[in-house]
């Protein structure tokens, strides 16, 4: 339904309604109206990386894992995926009169926040830290929910508008203070691309303030930017609880009352959270309008018309045993194979070579962990598959497969380690015992994630510095001393520093949070079925010194695109089993900004898969992005010693700056262009001992 006539039915039906009927649908928990054959209706479902904490689902790796593989034909279709059982689970659900929280067709998600800092611990939610990769895999991930068919497969909700990412423990009180500049050139474009490109219905306001507003109650935010200069159409959704923070956390307001008309008043239409409850209040004593109300209705029901929630869908017939059906799990593995990202690969270590070997040792607290497959926002899957489970299956019966959990996830530094010690004195005696070694380190949702929603017991989610837990540290440390090749499994989303194993193992892998079965991508990769194909969506740091504090939301310095100095593992970089070059690139005007044609050859002795990336850089002008940022990028699968041409668009804006005003402007004449493999730094060149193409490319 489009959205003129689904808009022109809720004003209808909402004009039918009394003033308290129409506050009472402002809420996430919106009851029924029986009188006018209005169901309840519960706004608040999850869908970050599959359906999620509604029961059983396909449980896709987490979206930072997604982002690795730098594919957005992939992102869309496991966003047709998600909603899919979606349907399926509201289908079911609403059949049986059951329409409680997690059950609807309004998911929050996608996460398109900056990932600006590595110590943040919800940055594994989103697609990474640069703006045109998150736009380019938010936009694919909203068409493939929203679908194309005459009513929408389920709503998007882009999250969380804006400028946020951490720290968690501040974020109700915290007020985000941003330049023009790096406002409109780093925060807001991902947004912007959602809500102008492909139209996501929702968008969810941050708890943070920015220059001094509360998101979820900013006029300059939702009414001048989202609304008017955009040209948003659909809802506004709080964050949860968000609300409350302006009178007990920020102190802008200093009643309920005013706070529900404060968020009203700049836009908000949902409130997810109760302190809409006084909205009633707030029109009887003048503060708010009954046509903002009505307003704030409006918009909702529209969504839930498009939806098809009264009038029927094509998606009405969709069974329940689409959940989680073959042809998911195997969308599920595919991702789980694209997002794995190698970062070293000495003296040829990998792939495993089963016919050279006799015994593998599988050791570290995520070698058998389910909460390390899986991340936060997550489903239940009927079926878990571990790094060792993994192994194991695939190793089959001929190679003997030792295991050792080596040491706890995490140890408050006040705990007697003896208990430590005994199991590191087990992992050295595995290690010893066995031909190679996987060692499987990382965190998992109780130490990375949402304040409040994990059982973190520090740094409220945040990570405190970019070290593994101490216990892990001394367990890397003693496995190491054994002299035995050893393969590093990361299962974390986000950067770990890994200058220990730079220096002693031989091989690397960052799996992310890899899903429910990730452990068959793992084994698959570890064994040369697959060649791993992932590229980093953040810069692995050296250390923490080289950034701004974590309160400063400055871009200097931060990411690829402001970093001054030398990064430990490059933004878009990562290794495969094999070698593929660039032999020539020509660049093309066209009217909505370029084409880069590049000729690409696999010179290896395997099938592999690669991502070719475009950087560019302006020349002209003094408002350019100090390095060279990405442009366009696309997935190249190459047969053995195959040729291919690939073509990229980029877009026009790819040629623009942003002045100290916030202003997109021209950016001038003259650019650099770089084509490769990776993007066009110091480190990436020594790591992979190539460089990208470069083009000089004058505009028109």
């Amino acid at each position: 339904m489009e959205r003129k006539e689904a808009r022109r039915k809720a004003q209808e039906l909402v004009s039918k309604m009394t003033i308290e009927e129409k506050a009472s649908q402002l809420r996430y928990d919106s009851p029924g109206i029986p009188r006018l054959g209005i169901p309840e209706y519960n706004w608040w479902n999850e869908g970050l990386h599959g359906v999620a904490r509604a029961g059983t689902a396909t449980v896709f790796p987490q979206a930072i894992g997604m982002a690795a593989s730098f594919d957005t034909e992939m992102i869309r279709e496991v966003g047709d995926i998600i909603a899919e059982e979606g349907r399926a689970k509201y289908n079911a659900a609403s059949a049986q009169g059951d329409r409680d929280i997690y059950k609807g067709l309004t998911f929050w998600s996608p996460n398109v926040n900056i990932f600006r800092d590595p110590r943040w611990g919800r940055g594994h939610e989103t697609y990474g830290e640069d703006p045109y990769l998150a736009a380019s895999l938010g936009k694919a991930y909203v068409e493939g929910l929203q679908g194309n068919g005459e009513t929408m497969k389920a709503a998007a909700c882009v999250k969380h508008y804006a400028v946020h990412s951490g720290p968690e423990a501040l974020r109700h009180e915290f007020d985000a203070e941003v330049s023009q500049k790096d406002l409109e050139e780093t925060y807001l474009p991902a947004f912007k691309a959602l809500v102008e490109e492909v139209h996501v219905e929702a968008v969810m306001g941050a708890y943070n303030r920015v220059n001094g507003e509360p998101c979820c109650g900013s006029s300059t935010l939702i009414e001048n930017k989202l609304r008017k200069e955009w040209k948003f159409e659909g809802h506004f959704v709080s964050d949860c609880w968000a609300i409350r923070d302006f009178h007990e956390n920020h102190m802008v307001t200093g009643t309920p009352m005013e706070s529900a008309a404060m968020a009203l008043n700049a836009g908000c239409d949902l409130n997810c959270g109760n302190t809409y409850l006084h909205i009633l209040n707030a029109f009887y004593h003048g503060m708010v309008t009954e046509e903002a109300i009505s307003e704030a209705a409006v918009r909702l029901f529209t969504t839930r018309f498009m939806l098809g929630l009264f009038d029927g869908s094509e998606y009405d017939n969709i069974p329940y045993t689409k959940v989680e059906c073959e042809e998911h799990l195997r969308m599920a593995h595919r991702v789980a194979l694209e997002s794995i990202v190698l970062l070293k690969n000495e003296n040829n270590i990998l792939p495993i070579k089963k016919d050279k070997i006799r015994s593998i040792g599988v050791i570290g607290p995520n070698a058998d962990s389910r909460a390390a497959l899986i991340g936060n926002y997550h489903g239940t899957s009927s079926e878990y598959v571990t790094v060792l489970e993994g192994i194991r299956k695939y190793a089959g019966d001929e190679i003997r497969i030792f295991y050792s959990e080596g040491s706890d996830l995490f140890r408050d530094k006040t705990e007697h380690l003896s208990r430590d010690m005994d199991r590191i004195s087990e992992a050295v005696t595995v290690a010893k015992n066995s031909d190679v070694v996987i060692l499987c380190l990382g965190l998992d949702e109780t130490l990375e994630g949402e304040e409040g929603d994990t059982g973190n017991s520090y740094a409220s989610g945040d990570k405190e510095d970019l070290q593994l837990p101490l216990c892990q540290r001394r367990l890397m440390e003693a496995v190491a001393e054994t002299g035995k090749p050893i393969v590093l499994c990361m299962l974390a989303g986000s950067d770990i520093d890994m200058s220990f194993a730079e220096e002693y193992f031989d091989g690397i892998l960052q799996l992310w949070y890899p899903g429910a079965r990730g452990g068959n991508a793992v084994a698959e990769i570890l064994f040369g079925k697959e060649s791993p194909s992932g590229k980093l969506p953040v810069t692995f740091y050296e250390t923490l010194c080289e950034l701004p504090p974590f309160e400063d939301y400055s871009m200097e310095g931060r990411t690829y695109r402001y970093m001054k100095g030398k990064a430990q593992y490059p933004f878009g970089y990562g290794l495969t089993y094999g070698k593929a070059e660039v032999d020539s690139v020509q660049v093309s005007e066209t009217e909505t900004g370029a084409v880069v044609s590049a000729e690409v050859r696999n010179m290896g002795n395997r099938e592999i898969c690669e991502v070719l990336q475009v950087y560019i850089k302006c020349l002209d002008s003094v408002y350019a992005v100090p390095n060279p940022q990405l442009c366009g990028f696309q997935r190249v699968g190459l047969q053995q010693g195959e040729n291919k041409t690939v073509s990229i668009n980029i877009p026009d804006e790819a040629f623009t700056v942003v002045d100290e005003d916030g202003h997109r402007i021209c950016g001038g004449k003259h650019f650099s262009m770089y084509v490769g493999f990776s993007q066009p730094d110091i480190r990436s060149e020594e790591l992979t001992g190539v460089s990208p193409v470069k083009i000089e490319f004058r505009k028109k």
